[in-house]
């Protein structure tokens, strides 16, 4: 049998990158009994049944690292949260959301902001104040080639997940990293400001040996249902040394409890009040979900 990694997956068929080059293959009907359906970013085995054609059928799939809901994709390791400095503006909470949903899953994190040739603003600046104490803040033109061969290293040795809103340049930067992609780019729409979605569906674009990438459909909302109320603080991690400093630590929300350490912080000005926002907001969200179920 042959070892490899499902880069793609089509209408029950999946396309596994090997040491012998790429097969087409057919998972076996014991995978539907198990309820195990395969992902894109599995390590399996294969038998092959056709060497000429490249055909193969799926005998085993490897125990998962991560496995993301949405996208679909086992495996990965880092998580590139790709936003806009301009067309769409960078919207804090929704890149808290994908912040959170890469914490929760234990992912390497690094935050790139493109078309910062555009940015008459100063966003960038706005955003890297924030967040740069946290993760690595990479500043991206695809225009001047700005940043690319950072991002380059960031993903080196990973199985990394570009996430973001539709429309903020995430099929542009994978093609200026590897300019025989290429991928099909959105227009933005002038009347809503919105990308539109022209990745059809999640597979791994295999930059170098042990080095895979994830075009990914962007959305432009994401639900926390998953998360509980006590648990959403772990994801934030300026909150992580403080907490044990509060008062009462362990049921502690940093809302409105005596004695917070986290809330002291926000008032000292060693907190930012976009992070701190955005944590209320989805944790409020987060309770209004727990009610209605």
């Amino acid at each position: 049998m042959l070892k490899g990694r499902i880069l793609k997956g089509i209408g029950g068929f999946y396309y596994i990158d090997t040491a012998k080059g790429l097969y087409e293959c057919k998972a076996r009907g014991i995978f539907r009994k198990k309820k195990l359906t395969p992902l894109v970013g599995d390590i399996v085995d294969i038998q092959v049944i056709d060497e000429e054609n490249k055909k193969a059928v799926i005998e085993n799939i490897y125990e998962r690292t991560t496995e993301l809901i949405r996208p679909p994709i086992a495996n990965v390791s880092k998580a590139v949260i790709v936003f806009s400095v301009t067309d769409p503006k960078p919207n804090f909470s929704l890149l808290d959301r994908f912040i959170v949903l890469s914490e929760k899953e234990g992912l390497d994190i690094a935050i790139c902001i493109t078309k910062v040739d555009l940015d008459d603003n100063d966003e960038f600046s706005k955003i890297k104040d924030v967040y740069k104490d946290l993760y690595k803040v990479i500043p991206v033109s695809n225009k001047l080639g700005l940043g690319i061969d950072e991002v380059k290293k960031e993903l080196k040795g990973h199985i990394s997940v570009f996430a973001g809103p539709s429309g903020v340049g995430k099929s542009s930067l994978l093609n200026s990293i590897d300019s025989n992609l290429n991928l099909q780019v959105g227009q933005i729409s002038e009347k809503v400001k919105r990308g539109k979605h022209t990745t059809r569906h999640a597979q791994l674009i295999k930059l170098e040996e042990e080095c895979f990438v994830a075009d990914t459909p962007g959305f432009s909302s994401l639900l926390l249902s998953e998360i509980d109320t006590d648990e959403l603080k772990e994801y934030f991690i300026e909150f992580k040394d403080l907490a044990f400093e509060c008062k009462f630590y362990k049921n502690c929300l940093h809302e409105n409890e005596p004695g917070c350490r986290v809330k002291e912080a926000l008032d000292e000005g060693r907190i930012s009040n976009e992070r701190y926002s955005s944590y209320i907001q989805l944790l409020n969200e987060i309770k209004d979900t727990k009610r209605r179920y």
